[in-house]
C-alpha cells in the first residue's frame, strides 16, 4: 500500500487496535471498535469507542485516538491508522469482516492528515482476524474539505 509503511508495521497497528478494542465502552450498540495511530517517530497512540446514554455524545475510536494524539502535542505526526471492530459477545469483540471509519471519523482523520501535510494510510480489519484492507484516506474521503481550504497548514 505504502512505501513507508511495511506489512509488519501495519500488522502491529492492527494488533494495537485489537488490544484497544478490548477496552471499548459500548453498552448500547455492543459493537467494540479500536483504533491505533502510527506517529512519525514510530510511537503508537490508541483509542476506543466510548458510548453515552445520550447517543449523540458517543465518541468513535478514531476520534478518541486523534484527540489523544492532539492532547500530547502530536496531531501533525500521524502517518497511518489501524481500525478494527466487531459485535461483542461475552465482553469480547468478534468478527472477521473489516470495518471502515465512519464519515465523521474520516473528516477528523482528514484534519490531522492535512495538518501534517500527508495522506494517511488506513488499515481496516475485523476484531478477530480475516483480511486487512489497505486504503489511502484520500480514497476514503475524496475531495475533502479541511484546514487547507481555509489557508491553514
Amino acid at each position: 500500500m505504502s512505501d513507508e509503511i511495511s506489512d509488519e508495521i501495519a500488522d502491529t497497528l492492527i494488533a494495537a487496535a485489537r488490544e484497544a478494542a478490548r477496552n471499548a465502552h459500548a453498552p448500547y450498540s455492543n459493537f467494540a471498535v479500536g483504533a491505533a495511530l502510527l506517529l512519525t517517530n514510530g510511537e503508537i497512540v490508541t483509542g476506543t469507542n466510548f458510548e453515552n446514554a445520550s447517543y449523540g455524545l458517543s465518541l468513535c475510536a478514531e476520534t478518541v485516538a486523534v484527540a489523544r494524539a492532539n492532547a500530547e502535542g502530536k496531531l501533525r505526526q500521524i502517518v497511518a491508522v489501524g481500525i478494527v471492530g466487531g459485535m461483542m459477545r461475552g465482553g469480547v469483540a468478534h468478527g472477521t469482516d473489516p470495518i471502515r471509519p465512519c464519515g465523521r471519523c474520516r473528516q477528523v482523520l482528514n484534519e490531522a492528515a492535512q495538518m501534517g501535510g500527508r495522506d494517511l494510510a488506513v488499515y481496516c480489519a475485523g476484531a478477530e482476524g480475516g483480511a486487512v484492507e489497505a486504503h489511502r484516506l484520500s480514497d476514503l474521503l475524496p475531495h475533502a474539505f479541511g484546514p487547507g481550504d481555509l489557508g491553514i497548514r
